[in-house]
């Protein structure tokens, strides 16, 4: 890769990263902005980094394996976790470059979603509830997942 392509990688207007069994082997500057980190702090580390929780880390993993073993491309949104324990609600794109073994070489690119948009205003609980939702989970497993009580989860 010359100059002028490692600077247009390390400053596309999305983060990106090169994983290999859910390890990241490489990603860009904005990658590594986006999460707080440095690109040094990242590369070699487990994307277990960026989940709330170990459960959250393993619930996620079989999300989008079909698609991805069709060669297709899977998005979703989700909420990823910063360096500073705050959460940061993005727009997940991944594609395998191993279709047979999805997992084992996979692009992944995270596009931050803007809070500042119009419409309704979701606290970080109702985006995390409506993931859960979103995944087909029930209230009482949502509560399992969340640490709450399923009455609170059908409050939110």
């Amino acid at each position: 890769m010359d100059k002028l392509d490692a600077l247009a990688f390390d400053h596309a207007p999305m983060g990106i990263a090169l994983t290999e069994h859910r390890i990241i082997k490489t990603c860009n500057r904005s990658f590594a902005d986006m999460f707080g980190y440095s690109k040094a702090d990242l590369i070699g580390r487990s994307f277990r980094l960026l989940y709330g929780s170990d459960e959250e880390f393993h619930q996620v993993r079989a999300i989008g394996l079909k698609p991805l073993r069709l060669s297709l491309p899977y998005t979703d949104e989700r909420l990823m976790l910063r360096s500073d324990g705050s959460r940061s609600w993005c727009r997940f794109r991944a594609r395998t470059l191993t279709p047979e073994t999805p997992l084992a070489r996979t692009v992944l690119s995270f596009a931050r979603i803007d809070d500042s948009t119009s419409g309704p205003k979701l606290t970080p609980r109702e985006r995390d509830i409506l993931l859960l939702l979103a995944k087909g989970l029930t209230s009482k497993e949502m509560a399992r997942t969340l640490g709450l009580s399923p009455r609170t989860i059908e409050d939110v």
